[in-house]
Parts: structure tokens; sequence; C-alpha cells
């Protein structure tokens, strides 16, 4: 049995890919399995993986005839894992040097139920950035931690590649990914809110590929929806954990709100009426951005806790406008946001 079954979705990413295999079966001393899911990709992806299948048989090959998206793609790869722990990279990123070996020492460590990773936003042109959730990580002690002990892990990134899970613990969690795009949240949220221990792994692990021409998740349309239904799912694991009298602490619940109503304006983003960040379209179309925003207002007063009080500074006030959902003040005042917050970081770069 494998130490790790490393579960890629693949479709339409044939020039990033071999780099992404390449990183991943580097360490030839690592117990891994390899399930590449060729999800119908119309470039040459399948034609890649069937050769460097044929060269080193980690690497397993699963070819669909029908593209069903990367939730289903995971879904059916995790069935086939054999591995004591599961991890999904995307095809068009990259496992860091090392990355294995600093995995295996964590998983070993403490055998936790969901293992934590640090990682890099890579960009066109080169420049890189480093997660704003390092210092999250820095906190998690080495015998391991639970959400309730720890409630600001969920600010971590919800995508599925910046943890690895361990396999009985998630299939028994019965938990799948969703169709579409912001598939893994669910998967996220109910395994962090289940785990009886979350670990952490020294040292940067993954370079995650921002603004890829074609990505769901740089592309605007209206399937950024879909970030609703996903914690709509998360609130209703909420409300099964009540019923089954595992209810979570006032702190963790208004931790995880917070979370949901954040990321929804991280997806909306807007830079004055109707316009998306500075330079970029933004990812929910001009036409759809009030109706997203009124969402997000309806989901704040329908999921609000009683306990939950709103964080000081700029970021409470941008929570409040959503709460009031004042959808113009908003929009007016977010290009000041982003302006203040990249002046920030163009201040720290230079230090």
């Amino acid at each position: 049995m494998p130490d790790i079954s490393v579960i890629i979705p693949v479709y339409g990413v044939a020039d990033l890919l071999p780099g992404c295999l390449d990183s991943v079966l580097a360490d030839a001393d690592c117990d891994i399995e390899v399930i590449a899911v060729d999800d119908a990709s119309p470039d040459s992806c399948g034609a890649i993986l069937d050769a460097r299948a044929a060269a080193d048989p980690r690497l397993r090959v699963v070819h669909l005839d029908r593209n069903g998206g990367q939730g289903a793609a995971r879904n059916l790869a995790l069935d086939m894992a054999a591995g004591d722990y599961v991890w999904f990279v995307d095809g068009d990123d990259a496992v860091a040097d090392g990355a294995m070996r600093a995995i295996g020492k964590a998983l070993a460590a403490a055998r936790p139920d969901v293992l934590l990773i640090d990682w890099v936003s890579s960009y066109p042109g080169g420049r890189s950035e480093p997660n704003p959730g390092a210092n999250l990580l820095g906190g998690v002690p080495a015998e391991g931690c639970t959400l309730e002990q720890q409630p600001g892990l969920i600010n971590l990134t919800m995508t599925s590649w910046s943890k690895l899970f361990r396999r009985d613990f998630l299939s028994e969690l019965g938990i799948r990914f969703a169709g579409g795009i912001h598939e893994d949240i669910q998967v996220t949220c109910g395994a962090l809110l289940a785990a009886g221990s979350i670990g952490a792994a020294n040292g940067v692990c993954y370079s995650y590929r921002r603004d890829r021409k074609g990505s769901a998740l740089a592309t605007t349309s209206r399937s950024h929806f879909a970030v609703f239904t996903a914690y709509e799912n998360v609130f209703s694991l909420l409300a099964a954990r009540d019923a089954a009298g595992w209810p979570v602490s006032d702190t963790l619940r208004a931790a995880i709100f917070e979370r949901a109503i954040w990321h929804y304006t991280t997806v909306l983003q807007t830079t004055g009426p109707g316009v998306g960040p500075i330079g970029l379209p933004g990812l929910v179309p001009r036409a759809a951005r009030h109706e997203f925003f009124r969402r997000m207002h309806e989901d704040f007063l329908r999921y609000r806790p009683a306990s939950y009080q709103h964080p000081a500074g700029a970021r409470g006030a941008k929570l409040r406008l959503v709460e009031r959902g004042a959808y113009w003040t908003y929009s007016v005042l977010e290009p000041v946001n982003q302006a203040r917050v990249a002046a920030r970081k163009l201040a720290a770069g230079r230090r």
C-alpha cells in the first residue's frame, strides 16, 4: 500500500502537464501512486499521460469519454486510490522540491486526519507571492490540533490541493466534490470540522499557478455563483452537527460565517459600479454584480450567528456594507480598498 495517492484531474493543460508530472514523480524514494484522470481533454494531455505511464509504473491513467469537471474526476480517482493519504494536485500546478520529504516527515510524526501545506502563488512572467496564511500554519503544534482549538485555520484557502487527507477518514465522511467550480469548499470545510487532528508540514510544498488563461478561476462567468451553493452545503453541515449533538462553539461558528462572507467579497472584487479589479474584467460578469451582491447580503442575514461581532478596521467596515445591502456605496469604496492593499504590498516588497 503506498503512503500517498496523488490525484490529478487533467483538462486542457498540455503545455504545463509535463512539468507537473516531473515535480510529482521527481522523488523516486517516496512511496506514492499517481492517478491522473484525463477528463476528455481536447489537447494532447491524454498522449502525454500515456507516454509517462509507460515509463513510470507509479502513474496510472484513466481516460474519460466525456468531460465531467474536476470534482467528478477527483471523486472517481478517490474511489480507486489505495494510499494512506490522498493529495489532490492540479495538472497546471507543480509540487515544490523537497515537498514529499517534508510531507512524509509530518505524516509520520502525527498521523493527522488533515495535513495543511504551505504554498506560493506563481504568476505569468515569473513573479511569485507567498501564501498569505503562512503565519496560521506556523501556529499549528507539532502534535496537531482541532479546528475548535484554532478556528483561525478556517481562513486558509479552501482549495483541496493545499491539504492532504487521510484516505479512510475522508471516505468515512462521505462528503464528495461538487460539480462546477468552487467544488472543493464543502470537502475542505467538512474535513476540517470533523478532523480529530490537523497537522502542518514545514516548508513550501506547492506552487499554485494564478491567472492562467482558460482557468475557470480566472474567467469571467456566472458560474461563480456556485460559491453560494458551496457554502449553503457548509452551513447544512453545521446544522447536521447540531442535530447530531456535536455543535461547534460560538467562536468557531462566527469564524466560519465570516469566512463565507469574506470569500464572497473576494469573488466579487468590484472596483466601481459594474467594473472589475484594476486591469482585469473581474470574475462576476458586470451585469450580474448587483445580483451577486444581493445574494451576499441575503446570506449575511440568513446565516449570521447571534453572537457574531464585526471585526475592527476596514474589514469590519466592508462587512457592514454587505450586512446593510449597500451595493452602491460598496462598489464605490472597493477601488479605494484595493488601492490601499496594493500600496501596502508594494511597500512591503521594497523592504
